[in-house]
């Protein structure tokens, strides 16, 4: 079984080396249309075969960029989070094309040293591999390299910016007609925000709430969820029935959560003089998922149980606790030790014309 977090980052890395395998492959037809019958590299003499090339090529790229991809995630994205959208890119990218510059100098001596019969430090062999670096084909190579990077970049930053599964869905067209599916969702709300960002000010407040994004989001992929707007201090989160439903993924998210900023009070109290908290509301329904804009296009969720969801949430403070979940999903979960149902009777929304049974768990 593949856990949600790893299937998330593989999800991440794949396109980076499909992106280098496309790119490869072109650049490796187009070497061919241009060398002809050629069985030689004109700037060097050295040896050319397409046999050999058609294959290796684009298998060495495809790794490439699954290495380049994997540091992308694990470790380079950490060190420009603080930067903005154009200047991580052009940054990163000149990062990326001399570490590969040096590289296809060092693989350019091996496949010389290869070809010869004398050693890896012989000086014919660093002369054929310095006449290299100085000639337009070398000069094309990176030029062409550094517009894999650039694109694959721009596709790590966009992921990034809209969501990964935003982007899969606009690919794929998925949702380009209206599909209807059944969705449970959570509406989580920081409680009294409003006092919060008045004592604390407002761009220190918006610190903190970057910081408890960041601080909530592990969960949410953890347990299967889908963040489907940030609405100010709020959150909206869904999750596809069966994602939801299995393990109780929906409400072991919430208290997944709730553990998560606890586990950083300190940093919290240091920063900021306070632990944020938050309370949140839970219902199922069917709803219409589809495209929607012509200036801005987004992906977008209709339907009734958004609302309801919504109202369900600001009752929290009326009952005094931290979560309401809906009777018609408790129905559907199999909530078992070390959870506690409490039910706290029936509640007529406003604007709905019908009673809504109210649940809160507790854990």
């Amino acid at each position: 079984m593949i856990f949600p977090k790893a299937k998330m980052n593989i999800y991440r890395i794949l396109p980076f080396g499909m992106i280098w395998l496309i790119f490869s492959i072109v650049y490796t037809l187009l070497e061919k249309g241009l060398l002809g019958n050629l069985t030689y590299y004109p700037a060097t003499g050295n040896p050319y075969h397409f046999g050999s090339a058609i294959f290796l090529t684009p298998a060495a790229a495809f790794v490439t960029g699954l290495c380049i991809g994997t540091f992308e995630i694990f470790l380079i994205s950490k060190w420009f989070s603080h930067m903005s959208f154009g200047k991580k890119i052009f940054i990163k990218s000149a990062i990326y094309l001399i570490i590969i510059s040096l590289f296809l100098v060092m693989m350019t001596a091996f496949s010389n040293y290869l070809e010869s019969n004398t050693g890896l430090f012989n000086e014919k062999i660093w002369d054929l591999v310095w006449t290299f670096f100085f000639t337009y084909t070398f000069l094309s190579v990176v030029l062409y390299v550094a517009s894999i990077i650039l694109v694959t970049q721009f596709y790590a930053e966009v992921s990034e910016n809209v969501g990964l599964g935003v982007l899969r869905n606009f690919f794929t067209g998925k949702y380009h007609k209206p599909v209807e599916e059944e969705r449970i969702f959570m509406f989580l709300d920081m409680k009294a925000s409003t006092t919060i960002a008045e004592n604390m000010g407002h761009i220190r407040y918006f610190q903190m709430l970057k910081e408890y994004y960041s601080d909530l989001s592990p969960s949410i992929v953890n347990y299967y969820g889908e963040i489907y707007q940030y609405v100010g201090d709020e959150i909206v989160i869904s999750w596809k029935l069966k994602n939801g439903l299995q393990h109780n993924n929906c409400i072991q998210c919430f208290f997944a959560m709730k553990a998560a900023l606890k586990q950083q009070t300190s940093k919290y109290q240091k920063k900021f003089g306070l632990l944020p908290e938050f309370k949140a509301g839970f219902h199922l329904g069917k709803i219409t998922t589809g495209e929607i804009g012509v200036v801005k296009k987004e992906i977008i969720f209709t339907g009734d149980v958004l609302n309801t969801t919504a109202r369900v949430q600001g009752l929290c403070n009326i009952y005094g606790v931290d979560n309401l979940v809906s009777g018609e999903l408790i129905k559907k979960l199999d909530l078992r030790f070390p959870f506690q149902i409490r039910a706290l009777g029936e509640n007529e929304l406003k604007g709905r014309g019908e009673k809504i049974e109210l649940f809160t768990i507790l854990s």
